[in-house]
């Protein structure tokens, strides 16, 4: 049987857990998901990796699980989501005056805009990741999605600039390369998250998407069918789970139990008069916990997160009921009974959890359609996309662009990809991916190889 469509997989390396997704697109363009396995995560803390040698262990559990599932699958290249709270993002401007005013303006002069902005100043240690350009102008016309063809004497764009630390992404390449595979691109999580659970109509209303992690609460901000804002929230799902630890007096894993089953992200939801016991230790009394204490705690911390996405929201001027599609809650953290209540009441904003399932083809497994995979199902579609742009750049009807001679030139290879993504409507999800750095691997392979 010739399987026309590759399987792609993608590997997530959260603070809780490692999930690793096999899938490929059917006739329809859904993802049919081939194989599924997942281990807890310990070499990992706010998104970061720490610990290779308990990471790479994971990492290979997660696989041998994912194995069992379908023993046919041959597993040698998977797409890895980047977070940690090292990720960090930043808005600039750039212009350049033209010499010809008469000409249109041409492909060459934007990819000069976009270059210009990798000598952007960032902290020693940090790598520029991503430059995004967002609203374009000419002279004195504004908000203009692609200026090719318009003629003028200045062009100027906004963008949106993402960096990362160096060590702590060629950390997680480590991690996946000492575990036997081949990392084919690195996606950042909150784009990954968002390519998931969005649809093309979302995109348009203006979204700001909150993946609640373990970990990390990653945040990405659409508005009129550009991203606006990336943002590393540096608490999730383990915060809370350790203020119920120090708080209640309990272990952790008793914590995390009482977090899923009794808890509440709204304290006036919870019952005066309802209490948990837990055993007590080693012969000791057992506990008597208030769910209304509970609940307290984890309200206190919920809102924490939430003030933070708020805050995120007023440094790109959107807090003011500006995106009409309101808040989209995903990752495991989004589970939380009445979260979607208390997001509403802190950022003002209507809120809805996004499920993976918006990509999924009928008859995958329930498990799967839950927001803590939604970072992988990203992946996926990450790599699908980067699959058909290459399948296009190969057709006939499309011009080639010969990348190998660009090797030496990081920017420059930036350029090209700069090139194909003004062709793409920019209102489609498919556009928005096409905009996400490809070959992101290959800027923190440069320096490391020298040293072998």
């Amino acid at each position: 049987m010739i399987q026309e469509q590759p399987i792609i997989v993608g590997l997530d390396i959260g603070t809780t857990k490692i999930a690793a997704i096999a899938g490929r697109k059917n006739e329809f363009g859904k993802l049919e998901i081939l194989g599924f396995g997942r281990a807890n995560s310990n070499g990992v803390q706010h998104g970061m990796v720490l610990n290779i040698d308990q990471t790479i262990k994971a990492i290979q559990t997660a696989l041998e699980n994912c194995y069992a599932s379908n023993p046919n699958l041959v597993i040698n290249e998977v797409y890895v989501g980047i977070a940690g709270h090292h990720i960090k993002s930043l808005q600039t401007r750039g212009d350049i005056v033209r010499q010809n005013l008469d000409d249109e303006i041409t492909q060459v002069e934007i990819d000069r805009l976009v270059a210009d902005q990798y000598r952007t100043y960032i902290p020693a240690g940090d790598k520029i990741i991503d430059v995004i350009p967002q609203e374009f102008t000419v002279d004195n016309f504004q908000n203009i999605p692609n200026p090719i063809g318009y003629s003028g004497v200045k062009v100027g764009a906004n963008f949106h600039i993402i960096t990362g630390d160096k060590n702590a992404i060629r950390n997680i390449n480590r991690s996946v390369e000492k575990s036997g595979l081949v990392t084919k691109d690195l996606v950042l999580q909150p784009l990954a998250s968002a390519a998931a659970v969005m649809c093309d109509q979302d995109l348009e209303a203006g979204v700001a998407i909150v993946d609640i992690g373990g970990g990390t609460t990653d945040l990405a901000v659409f508005y009129e069918g550009i991203l606006k804002h990336t943002a590393v929230i540096p608490f999730g799902g383990e915060n809370i789970t350790n203020d119920i630890k120090t708080g209640l007096g309990v272990l952790k894993t008793q914590a995390e139990q009482m977090k899923i089953q009794f808890g509440s992200a709204l304290s006036d939801e919870a019952k005066a008069n309802a209490f948990i016991t837990i055993p007590g230790l080693r012969g000791m009394a057992p506990k008597e916990i208030s769910v209304k204490n509970l609940a307290n705690i984890i309200q206190a911390r919920m809102s924490e997160i939430m003030d933070f996405v708020t805050y995120h929201l007023k440094q790109v001027g959107l807090d003011n009921r500006m995106l009409n599609g309101g808040v989209i809650l995903t990752g495991g953290g989004s589970q939380l009974k009445h979260l979607i209540q208390l997001t509403e009441y802190v950022t003002g904003l209507n809120a809805r959890i996004g499920f993976p399932n918006e990509h999924l083809s009928g008859g995958h497994i329930d498990e799967l359609a839950k927001p803590m995979y939604s970072t992988c199902i990203g992946l996926i579609l990450k790599g699908y996309n980067d699959y058909e742009n290459k399948n296009k750049q190969m057709a006939p009807n499309f011009t080639r662009v010969d990348l190998s001679k660009q090797a030496e030139q990081p920017v420059e290879e930036v350029e090209i990809e700069e090139a194909n993504i003004k062709i793409k409507p920019r209102k489609t999800l498919h556009g928005f991916m096409d905009k996400f750095k490809t070959n992101l691997i290959e800027l923190f392979k440069e320096e490391e190889d020298t040293k072998f």
